[in-house]
């Protein structure tokens, strides 16, 4: 008998370089089969376009990019929100040798004018005049750029202006080009060059550009092959930015190289709908949307004894149902196994299924990344059925360093390195990252490149973690003050801090918003100021009750937004609670050189930051 062996994922890619070749070697492959949903508001329907369609789109699109003559390695800077149309452009902009920089679709004109500038980009691709018009407003100047390309039609010509770029509609400006069915005639990208440059933020206040080749991106794809690996089966729906590297490689280059399908949500007001609609299999995401499920399921939960019950019984039974088959501890006080097996199929039918049929009801993975899943979020829907796995990872290194599997799954760690990835413990219990998909550095930042690397090529992490004997990893603290929030986003809070107390009325100011789903903060009013608001809100200021009025707050809180309006949009406090009483050393708020104790601060205003969010 001859044994046969199946090649695996990573073989079949194996002569693939760049991101730019792993498109033509899908649409070769595949090139009838499904590559993406588009939804059909005509027909209200769902509809499917093949990777033959997809990569006819993206030669026509790059066949119209060649017409600008641009250098390779020029900025395409994409401002679209998620769908096929941003990825025909990305597409296109790697197959012509060009550098996409994504960008955040909800953030302020002011963080997206800099990032433009900064990039020294190009071309612009945006959804509406607007969002364009709201950008060129804030006065920076584009010296590099030459095209703007606008989704939507506008209502009025754009007036042509001396040194301006050309603006245009995305469809005069493709027809308009030569129109080709072939892939773009100029030489495709090198694998060590540039396939996108992603900013993130910086303790600076200001964005940097991560430097990510080609190779960075799509070794981390190959890696990641192997640890989720999804088949051509597999329906990926999309809803996080694709802006943010943790989506591009895990729902984005990740579908491709293994000829998933992938169906980008219409909205999150509507993702609840599209989940029940598309029936994906993966799901990529961040807690925020756990935590939301959670918190309605909670919701229908109160006021019935007897639901609560059955609710926490299954998830009880369930969470030890899955200790036992991945071979993690049980509580010692736990029934035998034969009792949970006999109850969990009554338990299965009244409360899982009900549950796992909110997500479409065939998930069989559902990847969380971005920050911490909850402990209690991960026990309720593992328990249930849900197979939630947890990873890490940074833009800086592609973004993913390391996750659990399915078979192999803890949510209490991080799970293991991915192939190829090397991690140690530095100075501080730093982790550290070293292997082929961290990034070549920061654009036009070579300190803040120097400072980011140890021993070489040691990437610091500034995270705190713990690697036991099995090579499971353990985040546990940050060493950076960076607020992580639950969808991702990652702040510096002292810039906040120092931007918000520049204001005479604010004499001193706390950020937070770690694991959180915005960013809020707590500021110590100076008495002068606060007497002249409270006049001018007809408020009495030593009254116990006007520091929490609705219209004391808002007040406060516009101000504010407008202190940290060069912020990105995420980053801008949506909540603030107001006080008098001064931070010091003596009430153990400060340490002696007058710097924040954080940890004091969270534990002090502690009910104050929990009725906030529950506002």
């Amino acid at each position: 008998m001859v044994e046969t062996t199946v090649p695996s994922p990573t073989d079949a890619l194996a002569s693939v370089r760049t991101l730019a070749e792993l498109l033509t070697w899908r649409v070769a492959q595949t090139p009838d089969a499904s590559a993406y949903l588009r939804y059909d508001d005509a027909r209200q329907a769902w509809a499917p376009v093949s990777w033959a369609e997809v990569g006819r789109q993206v030669a026509q699109m790059a066949a119209a990019l060649d017409t600008l003559n641009l250098e390779r390695g020029s900025r395409v800077a994409i401002l679209l929100p998620n769908g096929l149309q941003s990825v025909i452009v990305d597409q296109a902009a790697l197959a012509s040798a060009c550098v996409p920089v994504p960008l955040h679709a909800l953030d302020n004109p002011a963080s997206i004018a800099y990032i433009v500038a900064d990039s020294d980009a190009a071309v612009v691709v945006a959804q509406t005049p607007a969002q364009w018009r709201a950008i060129a407003d804030v006065g920076v100047p584009f010296p590099t750029l030459r095209q703007v390309l606008l989704v939507e039609e506008p209502t009025a010509p754009t007036p042509a202006t001396a040194g301006a770029p050309r603006v245009d509609t995305l469809r005069d400006w493709l027809a308009a080009a030569p129109q080709t069915t072939a892939t773009t005639a100029r030489p495709g990208p090198e694998p060590d060059g540039l396939a996108a440059l992603v900013y993130t933020s910086g303790t600076t206040g200001k964005p940097k550009g991560v430097m990510l080749s080609h190779r960075n991106v799509l070794s981390n794809v190959k890696a990641t092959l192997q640890r989720v690996a999804p088949t051509a089966q597999d329906v990926f729906l999309s809803f996080l930015p694709l802006s943010h590297t943790f989506e591009r490689t895990a729902g984005y280059y990740l579908p491709i190289a293994a000829g998933c399908c992938v169906a980008h949500a219409r909205s999150v007001a509507q993702l609840s709908e599209d989940l029940k609609t598309v029936r994906p299999t993966i799901l990529i995401s961040v807690p925020r949307i756990y935590e939301r499920v959670y918190g309605v399921l909670k919701g229908l939960l109160a006021g019935s004894a007897m639901k609560t019950w059955l609710f926490d019984t299954a998830q009880a039974v369930g969470w030890r149902r899955f200790c036992r088959a991945q071979q993690l501890p049980v509580p010692t006080d736990a029934p035998p196994a034969w009792r949970d097996a006999l109850v969990w199929p009554l338990l299965d039918r009244l409360v899982a299924r009900p549950l796992l049929a909110q997500f479409g009801g065939r998930l069989r993975v559902a990847v969380s990344g971005g920050a911490a899943l909850p402990p209690a979020i991960a026990h309720c829907f593992i328990g249930l059925g849900l197979p939630i796995v947890q990873g890490y990872g940074m833009t800086e290194t592609s973004p993913v360093v390391a996750a659990n599997g399915v078979d192999d799954n803890d949510p209490a760690t991080i799970g293991r390195a991915l192939p190829g990835v090397e991690v140690r413990i530095g100075e501080n219990n730093e982790l550290q990252v070293r292997g082929p998909s961290v990034m070549r550095g920061y654009w036009k930042r070579e300190a803040d490149t120097a400072a980011a690397f140890v021993d070489g090529d040691w990437l610091r992490t500034g995270d705190q973690a713990g690697i036991a004997p099995d090579g499971r990893i353990r985040i546990l603290g940050r060493i950076k003050e960076i607020i992580v929030t639950s969808t991702g986003e990652k702040i510096a809070p002292a810039d906040l801090e120092q931007a918000i107390t520049s204001d005479p009325l604010f004499e001193q100011a706390y950020a937070f918003g770690d694991n959180r789903p915005f960013i809020a903060c707590i500021v110590v009013l100076s008495r002068d100021g606060w007497t002249r608001l409270a006049a001018e809100l007809q408020l009495t200021p030593d009254a116990a009750d006007s520091l929490d009025a609705a219209p004391a707050r808002q007040a406060a809180l516009e101000r504010i937004r407008a202190l940290t309006h060069g912020f990105p949009h995420y980053a801008q406090p949506r909540a603030v609670v107001l006080t008098r009483e001064p931070w010091t050393p003596e009430s153990t708020l400060l340490t002696p050189t007058l710097k924040l104790k954080r940890n004091n601060l969270a534990a002090r205003f502690q009910a104050e930051i929990e009725a906030l969010y529950r506002r």
